[in-house]
């Protein structure tokens, strides 16, 4: 599990650079920190969820080491998360992240098309709708805050 791990990171971390670079221009070669740093975070949560004999999932691990790793005590160290981190778009971020749900959910195809295709034409403009919606609505709501 540890290789598919590090595969998925790698996919995550390239389709985010990738997203980063070309739609929020930001600079990829400035980029390349904060990923390392995000992907870091992410493979010693994902450890410590499996080598932990807690019933706690890996995320609340990631997120305790990336509150930890990124407080003013721990200085040039949070700085430099700080910095690197900043240097990549959340929304970029999210859209891999949601692109993967979205593709974790169609695993179950098969039961779909045994439903007809009046329920997957209905399941895909709901699907489509609540994209946009929640496009339209974030647009709106990054640019009040004068965001983009």
């Amino acid at each position: 599990t540890v290789l598919e791990w590090i595969l998925m990171l790698l996919i995550f971390s390239s389709l985010t650079v990738v997203i980063n670079t070309l739609s929020y221009k930001n600079d990829l070669i400035q980029s390349l920190p904060g990923i390392l740093v995000l992907s870091a975070i992410t493979f010693v949560g994902l450890l410590l969820g499996k080598l932990i004999p807690l019933k706690v999932p890996p995320i609340i691990y990631m997120s305790i080491i990336g509150l930890v790793i990124s407080l003013p005590v721990f200085g040039p160290v949070s700085d430099f998360v700080f910095e690197s981190t900043s240097r990549i778009s959340t929304l970029a971020l999210c859209t891999v992240i949601l692109s993967y749900s979205g593709i974790a959910i169609a695993k179950s195809w098969a039961d779909f098309k045994e439903m007809g295709w009046r329920s997957i034409l209905v399941t895909l403009l709901v699907i489509l709708g609540t994209f946009l919606g929640s496009t339209i609505v974030a647009e709106l709501v990054l640019k009040a805050q004068g965001i983009i």
